[in-house]
């Protein structure tokens, strides 16, 4: 797959890019796309929901009334459920929802994702932007002549660069990842993304291997 290099202004250069088809090209697998995000998602949830039983609430143990004789019902504690103040049956508990998923099946679920940002034409390469220290501006501007500064984009980086990182973090419809850290929900999540040339031989690496 050839794509066409735009540079910082929006402007095509005379340079194009040809992108792997086994990480860009391959036949997308739903099923694998759809655990993966699952479990992303389930991964972000804190699981400290709790609240108190019967064994855990404060209160006296004495008997309330005698057992009989008061024309109401038996009261034995002013912990039980029915009383107000009381314990919660079978509360919400402290609980870890992530559950494990085969490497090879988050690997095709990120390669499936991939592909279906090139089938719908959303992926822009671009320059290398020329940004050594972290400027929120001049990255806003970038996306602007890009005319994807109203869309959420993902930037993809083969390896760190704080500057462009501090530079897009201000900015509500903007990300950049490493390709290292990439995950099928932040590929889907995104509109558009954007590759930088000198990152694409890297990029193709780590989902290759």
């Amino acid at each position: 797959m050839e794509l066409e290099v735009y540079n910082n202004k929006g402007e095509k250069t005379a340079r194009t890019v040809t992108l792997s088809d086994a990480v860009f090209n391959i036949e997308p697998n739903d099923h694998a796309i759809y655990l993966d995000t699952k479990q992303y998602l389930a991964n972000q949830r804190q699981g400290t929901h709790s609240s108190k039983e019967k064994s855990t609430v404060s209160g006296s143990t004495r008997k309330l009334k005698k057992q009989k004789g008061t024309g109401g019902a038996r009261a034995g504690s002013i912990k039980s459920p029915l009383m107000r103040g009381g314990a919660r049956v079978f509360g919400p508990r402290p609980r870890t929802y992530g559950f494990k998923l085969n490497q090879k099946l988050k690997e095709l679920a990120r390669l499936s994702a991939l592909s279906y940002k090139a089938k719908t034409n959303s992926i822009l390469v671009l320059e290398d932007p020329k940004i050594e220290a972290p400027k929120t501006k001049v990255f806003a501007e970038m996306l602007e002549n890009l005319k994807l500064d109203s869309k959420k984009t993902l930037m993809v980086l083969g390896e760190s660069n704080k500057a462009l990182y501090l530079s897009s973090r201000n900015l509500r419809n903007a990300k950049v990842m490493r390709a290292a850290d990439l995950n099928t929900y932040e590929i889907l999540r995104a509109s558009n993304l954007i590759i930088l040339e000198g990152s694409v031989g890297e990029i193709e690496k780590v989902f290759q291997n």
